[in-house]
């Protein structure tokens, strides 16, 4: 059974959400692959040490984020370039259906 008690929640209005914000995901993917290589390349020199305080796996760690990385790269860069040949597709559509009005 539901009860209801006036007084002691609030009414909000619902706004309308905002439109997603535009981002260079490309850059942003890029970057943190680098960081991922770079720390791999950093660790490498101290594999032998780390592996022996039970720590060798890190480097290993950076490499698959590396190697992840490159595949977000090829994702992002795979959608950027779709979202622009639809965003392309729909102007030209916009322009044929306005063609024949003038």
């Amino acid at each position: 059974m539901k009860v209801k008690m006036p007084g002691l929640m609030k009414q909000t209005t619902k706004l309308p959400s905002a439109p997603p914000m535009e981002a260079n995901d490309v850059a942003i993917v890029t970057g943190g692959t680098v960081v991922w290589l770079i720390g791999f390349l950093v660790l490498l020199p101290f594999h032998s040490s780390m592996a022996a305080h039970g720590r060798g796996d890190w480097q290993w760690i950076c490499l698959a984020g590396f190697g992840l990385g490159l595949i977000g790269i090829w994702y992002c860069r795979a959608r950027r370039d779709a979202i622009r040949r639809d965003t392309a597709r729909r102007d030209e559509a916009r322009r044929a259906q306005r063609a024949p009005e003038q």
